[in-house]
């Protein structure tokens, strides 16, 4: 059975990578289950009907270890150790130059986002696959991760990507001889609705599209990648 987990379902990445999944060639019958913040409740149940497939909706804040224990119990009791994961939930934030800032709400609030909804995610789903003895996870990482230079004026939210790159490298490891795999994408500027509006000049063509993000976890999740663990990949469109 293909059960497949994502968190950050209701985000504009989470809704394709859910869409693309339900209709994938590399997937059979899947089970979903989809989480997110309580906030997105409305949006999940809607893509659920949507994609017709058997899916189960969880809120939670992805940031609480407590939170997350009995979600995780409770989806593997359901429909089985997840196959499938992909961690879309994150955030970003920008702001002034670390020594200009008296902001001390951005970088608490970039580790609980893309770190802590990371690390907690792992922490209570994998054990489930490594007793299965399979499964592949896709997180998502940055180009600002690389190259953080580009993200001078968000340097917490690089810093957080940067991490999540490093856990996507080490965890791997840790699992690989269970049979479960862990690579990461790292985006550029993706074209969500949300980017549009913060840079409405920009030339979103060259962006990554979400369809092509979604395409590239596909195939990472999938058998054809069987041989690719711990890796970083880059997807910088032409931006």
């Amino acid at each position: 059975m293909t059960h497949i987990v994502i968190t950050g379902a209701a985000g504009a990445l989470g809704l394709a990578v859910t869409r693309h999944l339900a209709h994938s060639q590399r997937t059979s019958n899947p089970i979903f289950s989809l989480l997110d913040r309580p906030a997105g409740r409305e949006p999940m149940a809607v893509l659920a009907k949507e994609i017709a497939r058997r899916a189960s909706v969880w809120t939670l804040d992805l940031a609480s270890p407590a939170e997350w224990e009995p979600v995780a119990s409770a989806l593997v009791s359901a429909h089985g150790p997840p196959t499938h994961v992909v961690l879309t939930a994150g955030g970003w934030q920008g702001g002034a130059p670390v020594h200009a800032s008296k902001d001390a709400r951005s970088y608490p609030a970039m580790m609980a986002s893309n770190v802590d909804t990371t690390y907690y995610a792992l922490q209570t789903l994998l054990p489930s696959m490594v007793k299965a003895g399979r499964g592949a996870i896709v997180l998502i990482g940055s180009r600002a991760a690389v190259r953080p230079e580009s993200s001078a004026g968000a340097a917490a939210y690089a810093a957080s990507k940067s991490a999540v790159v490093a856990l996507a490298e080490s965890v791997a490891r840790e699992v690989i001889h269970f049979g479960v795999r862990i690579n990461a994408v790292l985006p550029s500027t993706l074209d969500t609705p949300a980017n549009r509006a913060a840079m409405p000049d920009a030339d979103a063509t060259r962006w990554v599209s979400l369809s092509s993000c979604a395409g590239v976890i596909d195939f990472l999740l999938s058998d054809e990648a069987r041989d690719i663990s711990g890796a970083a990949l880059p997807l910088y469109g032409r931006a």
